[in-house]
């Protein structure tokens, strides 16, 4: 392969100001949102004592599992020896970094008294996977920072292939982990299930790369730099891979729930009695988060950067959909206090709970976002993230999906 040229993006062009200066505003409107539901307190937004877990946790669940997909691309570079995603491995590594960070934000924003993550860091309870988290997490950042070393600074050549085999592992853990956080709370009957840690993973292939797509079209559209009509062809097919496993998955998950007598209530509700939840799970998460995109990709012979911009963008939306139902729509669906028995309250014990977002929350799950975007724009413009081009050499390589199937051989 030919070397790769670097190149920091265009700054101080009035495109560039317009783009800074616009997420600082959406992330000012976040972080005012996030105060004011401190200030003011928890009656301010949609949550109750019952639906807990807000649309901020919506955003901050999608961006942390997409912040692992992310890394998806430098890992068939580096761990599969693909040359051909080797020159976008810098860029996958500053995106991970950048979504866990937004998420991770918006998280700790989102508790209420933020101070208390404090006690999480220096009271470690090894029994509960919350505890695990917030060191896969802040461990996730050393490790893949490491990783961007190795790439960046050729003196550590040696380190490359073991830093990258550790970032490979420690992102799969750490989905792992953020799975296994709904997958361990059986008090939620939509929730508990061995299946989530698989979803979680297959998730974040599918958010990561449609992320990541949509970075590299937006950047390489922006600044003029040319790409190979095969490097973006062949995208389109491996996130078209990655929706039918995030799809199986999904299956899997419902299947196993309704062999069990137990869940057949909960199954019901989400597949078909749930309201805005059965839609959002039929219409947007598995029809245009999936089935449109893959008919889409599959039926063109060559698919151009126009049609790669759309699919990524269902998958983005699919995805959102695809969390807000596993988060919002557990969390609906009563608890069951009493087993077998029939509760009836005032205090709304045994119904089915209503959640409608308020704006300061949205505004926060907003500014994450913004957070994310402002990170990889200040950074790609003070250090070389992005090839030059995405050319020749990149179109003489195996596809990405070819290389994982080798390498599962």
């Amino acid at each position: 392969m030919k070397k790769i040229e670097y190149r920091e993006l265009p700054a101080w062009t009035p495109g560039w100001w317009a783009l800074m200066i616009g997420l600082l505003v959406v992330m000012a409107i976040g972080l005012a949102g996030a105060l004011y539901m401190e200030t003011e307190g928890h009656h301010v937004t949609g949550m109750t004592n019952q639906i807990v877990w807000g649309i901020p946790h919506v955003f901050a669940v999608f961006m942390i599992v997409a912040a692992s997909g992310a890394l998806n691309v430098a890992s068939i570079g580096s761990v599969f020896g693909r040359d051909a995603y080797k020159p976008l491995g810098r860029v996958s590594g500053l995106l991970a970094i950048s979504l866990l960070a937004g998420g991770l934000c918006v998280l700790v924003l989102d508790l209420g008294k933020p101070d208390r993550l404090i006690v999480a860091m220096t009271h470690f309870n090894i029994t509960s996977i919350f505890a695990w988290n917030v060191y896969l997490y802040t461990g996730f950042f050393v490790v893949v920072g490491l990783y961007l070393w190795t790439m960046m600074d050729w003196t550590k050549k040696r380190f490359y292939k073991p830093a990258a085999t550790l970032a490979f592992l420690w992102r799969l853990i750490l989905t792992t982990g953020t799975g296994s956080i709904f997958g361990f709370l059986v008090a939620r009957d939509a929730y508990s299930s061995a299946v989530m840690a698989p979803l979680f993973i297959s998730m974040s292939f599918v958010f990561g790369l449609a992320i990541f797509n949509l970075i590299l079209l937006a950047v390489y559209g922006g600044s003029g730099r040319p790409v190979s009509p095969d490097v973006i062809h062949r995208k389109a097919r491996l996130l078209a891979l990655f929706m039918a496993a995030d799809l199986y998955f999904v299956v899997v998950q419902h299947i196993t729930a309704i062999y069990w007598p137990s869940r057949d209530p909960v199954e019901r509700f989400i597949l078909l009695d749930g309201g805005i939840y059965t839609w959002l799970f039929w219409g947007v998460q598995v029809f245009l988060g999936a089935v449109l995109p893959m008919a889409l990709i599959y039926r063109c012979k060559q698919v151009g950067r126009g049609l790669l911009r759309l699919v990524s963008s269902l998958a983005v939306v699919g995805g959102f959909a695809q969390v807000y139902v596993i988060v919002i729509g557990g969390q609906a669906w009563p608890l069951e206090l009493f087993p077998g028995q029939q509760i009836s309250s005032s205090f709304a014990d045994g119904r089915i709970h209503s959640y409608v977002p308020s704006a300061p929350e949205i505004a926060l799950g907003l500014g994450g976002i913004a957070l994310v975007l402002f990170l990889v724009t200040l950074v790609s413009t003070a250090l070389p993230f992005f090839p030059q081009a995405l050319g020749n050499a990149e179109a003489e390589t195996p596809a990405v999906g070819e290389a994982v199937g080798q390498a599962a051989e």
